[in-house]
């Protein structure tokens, strides 16, 4: 297991264990990690592709959380 695949992984974790409402902060930081990945030459996890999708639909809805009606 490479240091970045040991990164993702406590990133994972961290995701997986913050509170639903907040979790979509993350995003930012799941992004540059898979950047990362990619830029060394490694494949970014289909879990991970997931998971970033499911932030980044979170981050979305979160910002329509405080909208008026």
């Amino acid at each position: 297991m490479t240091n970045l695949t040991t990164e993702l992984a406590r990133l994972e974790h961290q995701i997986v264990q913050a509170e639903s409402a907040t979790r979509y902060r993350y995003q930012p930081q799941l992004r540059r990690m898979m950047e990362r990945l990619r830029s060394e030459g490694e494949a970014v996890p289909s879990r991970t592709k997931r998971l970033h999708e499911q932030l980044l639909c979170e981050a979305i809805e979160a910002q329509f959380d405080n909208m008026p009606v």
